[in-house]
């Protein structure tokens, strides 16, 4: 596999940690329950590794953008589905306007 497309998978990873990690501490109340305490604190480490080995090739601006893009979106629809959040019209809006910039930096200016 191409060194570079490794990276990209490593940084997906490194976003799906972000995520898993965040929902954790929301699972956790306050770092009062044992399990998705100790979830946030691996999950939270592996992201981190993984946007590191993720940073070796790829550009900083971008990949550090991307990674908190994905948490963002990734945290605002499973706090609908885990959480019984709401989102209102303008917060779906701008979560799209997130997408879209996940996607231009990652088709625009990723492959450099």
């Amino acid at each position: 596999m191409e060194v570079k497309r490794m990276q990209w998978i490593l940084l997906g990873a490194a976003g799906i940690l972000e995520v898993a990690w965040a929902c954790a501490m929301k699972a956790s109340a306050g770092f009062t329950k044992l399990i998705p305490s100790l979830l946030t604190f691996a999950g939270y480490i592996a992201s981190a590794l993984f946007l590191s080995f993720a940073l070796k090739k790829l550009p900083l601006g971008t990949a550090y953008a991307m990674w908190t893009g994905f948490g963002i979106v990734g945290t605002s629809v499973l706090g609908v589905f885990l959480f019984n959040e709401r989102l209102s019209l303008p917060q779906c809006i701008c979560i799209l306007l997130i997408v879209a910039g996940i996607v231009g930096l990652r088709l625009l200016g990723g492959n450099k």
